[in-house]
């Protein structure tokens, strides 16, 4: 989701918050629409980047036969189905052939992924 879709976003909540009743000119909802319009762009962000974009050249040409592991990486998301926010932890392990990841890319990925 682009950030230049703000303002089509903004029009699309006010129509919402109207159909369902709400009185968009008062005052506790003046500014709501231009505030979720914020918020979906930041909870969309992951649609316009990949593991790729993110990892970059930190990979290293590194012998392991080790599993790697990161643990307690904090997330959020939406719910498909509701449309609504949740939070998250994820554990990601990985096997490694001759290259590793810089372990501060993993929850990178995982937030492009969330998101």
């Amino acid at each position: 989701m682009k950030g230049d879709n703000l303002e089509k976003i903004e029009s699309i909540i006010s129509d919402l918050l109207k159909e369902i009743g709400e009185n968009t000119e008062r005052e506790g909802l003046i500014k709501t629409p231009h505030r979720v319009a914020k918020s979906w762009v930041t909870f969309a962000k992951g649609y316009n980047q990949t593991a790729e974009e993110i990892v970059g050249d930190a990979v290293f040409n590194e012998k392991c036969d080790e599993i790697i592991i990161v643990k307690d990486i904090d997330f959020f998301s939406l719910c498909e189905h509701h449309l609504l926010p949740f939070k998250g932890v994820a554990h990601v392990g990985y096997l490694p052939k001759d290259k590793i990841i810089g372990l501060s890319k993993i929850p990178r990925i995982v937030d492009v992924y969330a998101r």
